[in-house]
């Protein structure tokens, strides 16, 4: 079927085929004239690309269209696409993007440039190389030398959950409670609505980028319940449990907190930090740490943590860890318990 163009509310887009290769896409314009040049340039394009190779005339924002059509992953996908625009795809080399990620995310570090630029940058141009359109591409990743991360404990959540309540920010302190235990990011918790949370189950839902397939379901320990059942609320299931938009709206009043309950100033992703040291220093192992806290690599977290597992002092949670003491009793209950040797 050859372009046409259609209009989708006061835009025109073009859809069809050129050479077998379906094609589709937005004209970014209200004027009819101008729908119809963008259509035969893109028609023009195609052409160029089955006459002189596959990656001539082809443009990044025709990779990520595809890509996306393919139900890839749109996570970091709206920014590249604004960066990269109708670059062409010939013109993009490791090095290239590279540079981009710095310019895209100036004041990142070399984690996000990997995450957000590097990674999902190659995975649509080769999407795009496995059609066919392209040669495939291999971008270096930057180096990464993680901090060890301030985690937050259990009695610095305790604290500040204590002054919140006294500020009257019941909700704020609730938050924390929640990410310590739920291992939770901020972005999560804020998009987090009462629909997503079941406390007579003591479980929630959370959603790393919505919409997206990826979510978990979170179990939520009683302190977490009994905290989320005290913010005041008419749980309206359309309502955000804690009543931020967003992380950056949460900031000011959270470091204002941990300033009048004079405990270190930590940021909230910290509670996650807590939540995967807390686990491995009680002796969990790394895969059961990955899935109770949404890491979706187990190797993640050993990188990331391993500092809280070779710390020599973990030896010490023997003696005060809740599920030592759960065990013994299940043992003793059991009639399991081995008689002390002579």
């Amino acid at each position: 079927m050859p372009l046409e163009i259609y209009k989708r509310g006061a835009i025109w887009h073009y859809r069809g085929s050129v050479n077998g290769r379906r094609l589709r896409g937005s004209a970014k314009t209200a004027d009819r004239k101008i729908a119809e040049r963008v259509k035969a340039e893109v028609e023009r394009r195609a052409w160029q690309r089955h006459f002189d190779g596959p990656s001539a005339g082809l443009t990044m924002a025709q990779v990520f269209n595809a890509y996306l059509d393919a139900g890839r992953s749109d996570r970091f996908l709206l920014k590249l696409a604004a960066h990269w625009k109708d670059t062409p795809v010939e013109d993009v080399h490791a090095e290239t993007v590279r540079r981009a990620a710095k310019k895209i995310y100036p004041d990142a570090n070399e984690p996000t440039w990997n995450r957000q630029v590097i990674k999902p940058t190659q995975a649509a141009i080769n999407y795009a190389a496995g059609l066919g359109w392209c040669s495939r591409i291999s971008v270096k990743r930057f180096s990464e030398n993680p901090e060890i991360k301030t985690p937050a404990t259990v009695e610095w959540v305790r604290k500040f959950h204590e002054q919140a309540l006294k500020d009257e920010l019941p909700h704020l302190g609730a938050l924390c409670v929640f990410m310590f235990g739920t291992a939770a990011r901020i972005g999560e918790s804020c998009r987090m609505r009462w629909a997503d949370v079941d406390l007579s189950a003591g479980t929630a839902t959370l959603y790393l980028f919505k919409p997206t397939p990826w979510s978990r379901v979170a179990h939520l320990p009683k302190d977490v319940v009994v905290a989320l059942a005290n913010i005041p609320s008419n749980r309206n299931p359309d309502d955000r449990v804690f009543g931020y938009s967003e992380r950056g709206s949460v900031r000011g009043a959270w470091n204002n907190i941990a300033k009048r309950a004079k405990i270190e100033r930590l940021t909230p992703h910290c509670c996650r930090h807590g939540f995967a040291t807390s686990m491995l220093q009680r002796g969990f192992d790394v895969k059961t740490v990955a899935e109770s806290g949404g890491w979706k690599d187990a190797t993640t977290v050993l990188r990331t943590y391993a500092h809280a597992v070779e710390d020599k002092t973990v030896t010490d949670a023997l003696f005060d860890t809740p599920v030592t003491q759960r065990k013994s009793r299940k043992a003793v209950s059991n009639g399991k318990t081995r008689r002390k040797a002579r």
